[in-house]
């Protein structure tokens, strides 16, 4: 937990984002295939029904561009209104491309059921459902459909371990050695009323004057 004055430069740790889009052949499913969206633990962070141009479509499918496909995919995502999102939870990217499967439809039928392209893609185009294959293709597909977006820097394993090492962990070793030495009757809400009350980045009240914990 960093002090006020250093929040700025320290790591933060931060929740993987990915972009989904609701095709235009699952666009009448919207309300189904997002509540399986909220039920699997993902938070919708931003949501918008829009149509795209083939222009559109094209730049946005840029990375597929030559390929024999390319054409009858731009002529079928700028064929009706889709739903963008951005959905956000731990392992969001592999976690969303596991629930809505593989690309090609007839064939996810077969080798993933349980599949959201199973249940409402028709073909290896119509497969329903996008996800973003990676972070940087999240990154640039979250910015492609919600343009005013601030996508924060995914920390390394490495910067996430050093954050809680020096700022979680040794808040975190105190009250639970002070849990042990008083052995709470409900040790969860002591624990809690704990934290808060020593939560480093807050100020003490103490006599009734405000003292800043030293950094």
């Amino acid at each position: 937990m960093p002090g006020k004055m250093d929040q700025a430069s320290y790591p933060r740790i931060y929740v993987e984002r990915t972009l989904a889009l609701i095709k235009p052949d699952a666009i009448h499913k919207a309300e189904e295939i997002e509540d399986v969206v909220l039920k699997s633990g993902f938070i919708i962070l931003q949501r918008r029904k829009l149509q795209l141009s083939p222009e559109q479509c094209s730049d946005f499918y840029a990375d597929q561009y030559g390929k024999l496909f390319f054409p009858s995919l731009t002529a079928f995502m700028s064929s009706g209104p889709i739903i963008a999102m951005t959905l956000a939870r731990d392992n969001a990217i592999a976690h969303w491309k596991s629930i809505i499967g593989p690309v090609n439809s007839t064939k996810a039928r077969e080798t993933h059921p349980g599949c959201l392209r199973a249940k409402y893609g028709t073909s290896d185009l119509k497969n329903a459902l996008h996800g973003s294959e990676s972070f940087h293709a999240a990154e640039r597909e979250i910015k492609f459909m919600f343009p005013n977006s601030v996508i924060e820097p995914f920390p390394s394993r490495e910067a996430t371990a050093e954050y809680l090492s020096r700022y979680v962990n040794p808040t975190l070793l105190r009250g639970l050695t002070e849990l042990c030495k008083y052995k709470p009757h409900n040790p969860c809400i002591w624990l809690a009323d704990w934290l808060i009350n020593n939560n480093p980045n807050q100020p003490q009240i103490c006599d009734g004057s405000i003292l800043e914990e030293a950094q």
